[in-house]
C-alpha cells in the first residue's frame, strides 16, 4: 500500500482575516506563519508607537499610524502575502480620500518598524526586510531590545546609504518619511 501526502491547505488572504486568531498570523506563500511577539518587544513597540503618535499630535504632520494588527497585502511579486510590521505609518496623501481600509492595505506604508522578539530568527527578520524594501517602503527599523540597537534599512539608491545603526542615546530621526521625528534611541527601551 502506498501512502499519500496530504495535500497542503493554501491560505488566502481573505480566509486569513476571518480567522479568530487572525493577529497572530502573516500568510506566505499560502501558508500561515506564526508571529512571536512577546512581552518585552510589545512594549517596545507599544513605546515607539506612543512616540510617534505624540509627535503626529504635536506636529500637525498627520498620516496613519498603524500598530501590529494592521496588514499588508503590497507585494507586486506575491500578491497572496500578507506582513504585519509590529508598528507601520503611511504619510498623509496617500490613502485614497484618507480612508483607512476595511481589510488589509493595498499600498506599501511609508515606514515598517519591526522589534526582533526572542523567537524570531535573523534570517526571517533580513528576509522581511527584503520584501518591504522591494515593495517600495521607504524607511524599515529593525529594533533590538538584547542590544538596544536600531538599524534603519533604506533603498540602495537612498543619499543616506542602504543601512545605518543607531544605539543608546544617539538620534534616530524620521528622515524624509517622518520629517521632524527624533528620538534618543534609549527612549525605545524606557
Amino acid at each position: 500500500m502506498t501512502l499519500l501526502a496530504p495535500t497542503p491547505v493554501v491560505i488566502t488572504p481573505e480566509d486569513l482575516l476571518r480567522m479568530p486568531d487572525a493577529v497572530s498570523y502573516e500568510l506566505v506563500d499560502g501558508r500561515l506563519v506564526e508571529r512571536n511577539m512577546g512581552m518585552e518587544s510589545g512594549k517596545i513597540a507599544g513605546t515607539i508607537l506612543f512616540l510617534i503618535r505624540l509627535f503626529l499630535r504635536d506636529s500637525n504632520f498627520g498620516g496613519h499610524l498603524f500598530p501590529s494588527e494592521g496588514g499588508y497585502q503590497c507585494f507586486p511579486d506575491a500578491p497572496g502575502k500578507v506582513r504585519k510590521p509590529d508598528v507601520s505609518y503611511i504619510r498623509r496623501g496617500r490613502l485614497p480620500d484618507e480612508q483607512v481600509p476595511k481589510g488589509y492595505c493595498l499600498i506599501p506604508p511609508d515606514l515598517a518598524i519591526e522589534v526582533i522578539s526572542p523567537g524570531d530568527l535573523s534570517y526571517e527578520v533580513e528576509a522581511k526586510v527584503a520584501e518591504y524594501l522591494s515593495a517600495g517602503i521607504a524607511l524599515v527599523w529593525v529594533v533590538h531590545p538584547p542590544t538596544r540597537t536600531v538599524r534603519v534599512h533604506r533603498p540602495r539608491t537612498s543619499p543616506d546609504g542602504p543601512v545605518s545603526d543607531f544605539a543608546n542615546d544617539e538620534v534616530i530621526t524620521g528622515e524624509h518619511v517622518l520629517p521632524g521625528f527624533s528620538s534618543a534611541v534609549s527612549a525605545f527601551f524606557a
